[in-house]
């Protein structure tokens, strides 16, 4: 389930030594998700269909690693982000979340790990 949380929060964020950046935290996610052109844009690009914008390409960077650690790199709002992205994608755009599983978590390893979390956000990954 954090993988979840972890796309979601991946729309704004981009990589720093410590920790990752903020400079795309005023990204407006509500406006990401309810415009399907837009959010076409980023899926493409992090699926690799297509052109990415600079937050998409910082994004793109930081979701293995993200995974992989279970966000420790991610500010509080980073975190939220991905919570909302998640949700919305699993509710809402199912068909995209499975790509972004495919891609991202092809054995369900991520799944499994983030299995509990998920539970506990009330999202069915």
């Amino acid at each position: 389930m954090k993988v979840v949380l972890f796309l979601t929060v991946i729309f704004v964020i981009g990589c720093l030594c410590q920790k990752y950046t903020t400079k795309f935290d005023n990204v407006d996610l509500d406006n990401i998700l309810k415009n399907e052109r837009l959010l076409r844009n980023y899926m493409n690009c992090l699926l690799d269909k297509g052109k990415c914008s600079s937050d998409a390409v910082e994004l793109k960077k930081v979701i293995p690693e993200a995974l992989e650690n279970e966000c420790e790199k991610c500010s509080e709002k980073h975190r939220d982000g991905v919570k909302k992205v998640i949700k919305y994608l699993v509710e809402n755009k199912r068909d995209y979340w499975n790509e972004l599983l495919a891609k991202y978590d092809p054995e369900g390893n991520y799944r499994k790990k983030y299995e509990e979390l998920s539970k506990k956000e009330e999202v069915q990954i």
